[in-house]
């Protein structure tokens, strides 16, 4: 009998592990998610519980509901951490017409520690109805401030007003499998802007928007970006920096095995006349051009997409230095394949090209592209188109290692303990209801255990 109690008793508490689970659904607050009712309180109201320590530190947005929402706000700091966001349904934002409050941003995540959004659902901003006031206000779709240890993958985020993804003030950052995409003629639909954050690290993405597939701006370091498929879009991009005479800074940031189709720009960095401040120690490694209008550029003569080419109109300008371009191959659409404009009074140096072939797109014969560079210090070694500026080195022993050393930057302190996203199938289905079919299995088990003995 004694056995039989034990027996018992280990199999109601091996019930209650499979069977019980507090994370929570938006349904439970009311959510309709029939793609029509506003569910921006429902939405408010689950994370006021779950930052409160409830739910076990999980949140589900379920599939196959589509939820309309006002601008939202998660605010930290929070009991719960880490904090998991499970996004398996569908996200949009109302439109122009119907937008109530904040326009600088439509989803904020903000002083929160270790938090986690992921999954296979959709962000849609619907920005069709915003792209024609240029002028105005647009909101960012979603936005993270001072979110450290943080993790975004999975999702699908389209048709944004204004930028994607901005990530801001951010320590220990890691991006992964996105999908971004909106038209290449939707204005500022940046994919990911990243400011002010460090150990950075964004990877295997398909990005096609209006503007930079992905900008990297004042304040950063430490940034690793690798296996982006960027196009249509206006490449990546460091900066700009130096607007209205700031102080900027960005160092230790490598690009390195990406693709480009279509784009503006491939590789660029683009600073303001006037600025200060410095942007060094930048890899551009293991690139892949395809019909890229400026594969390889430097603008220090940078106006909001115009250019003085052949003046400096200020004193100062933002320090670009020890910049790596290695391992290019592809095409450009432009004659030019490389093209450095840099300060009379502040030039670029230790810049380095290695291991570059760039062959005009129309030509269809393996033309060699054209480059052109103004103010510009450095060497160059198996490069095609050559630069004048840059001298000739066939010192390969020199030059072999500098590209790995500045992309061996350290990984984001994202916390390991961090329990996946992906709820067993037991708990959650469809809708977010919950599913009892475990409940009966294990119970009919008991019920075996206690008959053998």
């Amino acid at each position: 009998m004694q056995k039989k109690t034990w027996i018992l008793n280990f199999s109601v508490f091996f019930l209650h592990i499979f069977t019980s689970s507090k994370a929570l659904d938006v349904t439970q607050y009311g959510a309709i998610g029939d793609g029509v009712t506003d569910d921006s309180q429902a939405f408010l109201k689950a994370w006021e519980v779950v930052c409160s320590g409830t739910g076990d530190g999980q949140l589900i947005v379920p599939a196959g509901m589509t939820f309309v929402l006002q601008p939202l706000k998660f605010q930290g700091s929070c009991k719960s951490t880490p904090i998991a966001v499970q996004i398996l349904g569908n996200m949009v934002a109302s439109s122009r017409g119907n937008w109530e409050g904040d326009k600088d941003q439509w989803i904020l995540f903000s002083d929160i520690e270790g938090l986690v959004v992921e999954g296979n659902g959709e962000i849609n901003g619907q920005g069709s109805s915003w792209w024609e006031h240029k002028g105005s206000s647009r909101p960012t779709a979603l936005k993270f401030k001072s979110c450290n240890n943080l993790r975004l993958s999975g999702l699908t985020h389209v048709d944004s007003a204004k930028a994607h993804i901005h990530i801001n003030n951010c320590n220990g950052v890691s991006i992964s499998n996105l999908r971004i995409n909106a038209p290449e003629s939707s204005p500022n639909t940046d994919g990911i802007d990243v400011a002010a954050s460090s150990n950075v690290i964004i990877q295997d993405c398909v990005i096609a928007t209006g503007d930079d597939c992905i900008a990297i701006n004042s304040g950063t370091s430490n940034i690793r970006v690798s296996g982006i498929d960027c196009g249509p879009g206006h490449g990546i991009s460091i900066g700009s920096l130096g607007k209205d005479g700031e102080t900027a800074s960005v160092e230790d940031v490598c690009v390195q095995n990406c693709n480009f189709r279509g784009t503006t720009n491939g590789a660029r960095i683009k600073t303001w006349p006037g600025g200060s401040g410095y942007a060094r120690r930048i890899t551009f490694n293991g690139i892949t051009l395809d019909n890229v209008e400026n594969p390889i550029i430097i603008d220090q003569h940078y106006n909001n997409g115009g250019s003085e080419k052949n003046t400096d109109d200020k004193s100062s300008a933002v320090e670009v230095s020890k910049v790596v371009y290695s391992n290019f191959v592809g095409t450009s659409k432009s004659e030019y394949g490389v093209d450095f404009r840099c300060s009379e009074a502040v030039p670029c140096t230790e810049i380095i090209m290695k291991d570059v072939r760039i062959e005009t797109a129309s030509s269809g014969s393996g033309q060699v592209a054209q480059g052109q560079c103004l103010n510009v210090r450095g060497v160059s070694t198996l490069a095609v188109p050559g630069l004048e500026c840059l001298a000739l080195s066939t010192d390969m022993l020199s030059l072999a290692e500098l590209p790995e050393q500045t992309c061996m930057l350290p990984q984001p302190s994202v916390q390991p303990s961090t329990r996946p996203m992906q709820d067993p199938f037991w708990v959650y289905g469809s809708g977010g209801k919950r599913l009892r079919v475990f409940n009966v299995v294990l119970t009919s088990f008991i019920f075996l255990v206690l008959y053998m003995f």
